[in-house]
């Protein structure tokens, strides 16, 4: 079958990407330097189709026999994958030669989980999201355990890997139920036949074990056991990535599946179950991060409390709902990665500097780390005028569109009670004597990429609407 040049261009990106991940190989067999080489060269690979896909959002197309789009919100999905990727291989330059860690592959695995990060962004069909799905989490478990040398980390990819095969296992019985009662796995045919099916029960029970599955992948609760360890030892870089174009892709993943069956009336199956797992995932990350005294822990729960707010967006079932969920998508992970950019730069190479008692007084010693971290904390607390608060309020405003204003009222008191383990650690840092004498190494590469998140957070919050229009132009 032969292919328009519209349909190689509009698929550019995830080609890009593909033929990046052949030549690292090649670089990593033939150079001795290929650690210093595949470091700067994934960079330039993930800026360059990021910019691509950023240029080509008004040209939508269906591809490859109707199994994947590209175009519109496929698009910023790709580039947000790309930016993400962009900015953890420059925090990770200098962290892993901290560790003495620095393995080629390191790169290679980086770039293979962004290319099926974009698969199910682009995905029209379920074994398209379960064959991207693949892609992406075997090469988080490999990153979970990269650093060989440390107990922990091999720890964490062991219950990231035992976990993760859990989930796709519900999955995997999910996409077989819609098969066997739908007669496809085409996502527009499923819609197309939703309300015929929407009285089959097992049609609905291969939904709800599909959206199981990905509620695993996106560490909301009940299914969120995994999170605070695997994030814990994995290396600080590696958790950046999952909580942010991890926890990315699985909404991805979410939204096409979904956006399509919503037109066909499914929300009002659908919501119940979104909205109930939404209200635990806040409330239970938002106290049991108070009580955390390691920062990555807290990071963790965090995480969960922030896929609870995600969750309001889906259950919302409408366009407003799902320009929020990206808008917010986009400000959450230039949140993480900076805040985990900071982690990773202050850790020790004794895997010290990590509990939050370490960041008292580090305004004295390094002001513009902790001029950062600030920043990073009153935007995750929903403090304007940051990117973070205009994320919630757009989510929440599409609840209350949605008559779903309970919901909305529930999610401010989550952040609300949020602020707290936030700004604690803002406190630590300018009205806390230190009890430690940290000793920072200088990273050129990793102070780019915490300069680059923390300056477009800024920007997003001071121009939100310019932003929300570009998404709801591609929706």
């Amino acid at each position: 079958m032969f292919y328009s040049i519209k349909e190689f261009i509009d698929f550019l990106p995830m080609i890009l990407v593909a033929s990046g991940i052949l030549l690292s190989i090649t670089i990593e067999l033939l150079s001795k330097r290929s650690v210093n080489i595949l470091g700067w060269f994934s960079v330039i690979l993930f800026f360059v189709v990021g910019i691509i896909s950023l240029s080509n959002t008004g040209s939508q197309s269906i591809i490859l026999q109707n199994m994947a789009a590209t175009g519109g919100y496929v698009n910023l999905f790709y580039a947000l994958f790309n930016f993400t990727g962009m900015l953890v291989c420059l925090l990770s330059i200098d962290y892993l030669n901290k560790y003495e860690a620095s393995f080629g592959e390191y790169y290679i695995l980086v770039q293979t989980s962004v290319l099926g990060m974009m698969l199910m962004a682009a995905a029209k069909d379920l074994f398209v999201i379960f064959l991207g799905l693949e892609l992406m989490s075997i090469s988080f478990y490999v990153l979970a355990g990269i650093n060989r040398k440390r107990h922990n980390a091999i720890e964490s990819a062991l219950k990231y890997f035992l976990l993760g095969a859990f989930a796709t296992g519900f999955i995997v019985y999910g996409i077989a139920l819609i098969y066997g009662t739908a007669q496809s796995t085409s996502i527009d045919i499923i819609a197309s036949k939703f309300i015929n099916l929407s009285s089959n029960i097992l049609f609905i029970t291969g939904i709800l074990l599909f959206l199981i599955g990905f509620s695993f992948k996106i560490a909301a609760f009940p299914f969120h056991m995994w999170v605070p360890d695997v994030y814990q030892g994995a290396p600080s870089t590696i958790s950046a990535l999952f909580s942010t174009a991890g926890k990315t892709a699985a909404f991805a993943a979410i939204i096409v599946s979904l956006f399509a069956l919503f037109s066909s009336g499914a929300s009002k199956i659908i919501t119940p179950y979104l909205s109930v797992i939404s209200i635990l995932s806040m409330f239970f990350g938002s106290i049991v991060a108070i009580s955390q005294t390691n920062i990555k822990r807290m990071l963790a729960y965090s995480s969960i409390s922030n896929a609870g707010y995600l969750l309001i967006g889906l259950a919302s079932a409408n366009t407003e709902g799902v320009a929020g969920v990206i808008f917010y998508l986009t400000a959450y992970s230039l949140m993480n990665i900076g805040t985990f950019g900071i982690v990773s730069i202050i850790e020790s190479k004794e895997e010290k500097n990590l509990e939050i008692n370490d960041y008292m007084g580090l305004s004295n010693k390094y002001p513009l780390l902790a001029a950062l971290l600030s920043l990073l904390m009153f935007s995750l607390a929903g403090i304007p005028p940051f990117a973070g608060f205009f994320g919630k309020y757009y989510i929440f405003m599409s609840a209350i569109k949605s008559d779903l204003t309970l919901l909305a009222i529930l999610g401010v008191i989550s952040s609300v009670i949020s602020v707290y383990f936030y700004l604690r650690i803002v406190v630590f840092m300018y009205f806390k004597e230190s009890q430690i004498q940290l000793e920072i190494k200088k990273s050129f590469s990793g102070m780019l990429a915490l300069f680059l998140s923390v300056l477009l957070i800024i920007v997003l919050g001071i121009f939100p609407g310019g932003f929300l229009n570009i998404i709801n132009s591609t929706l």
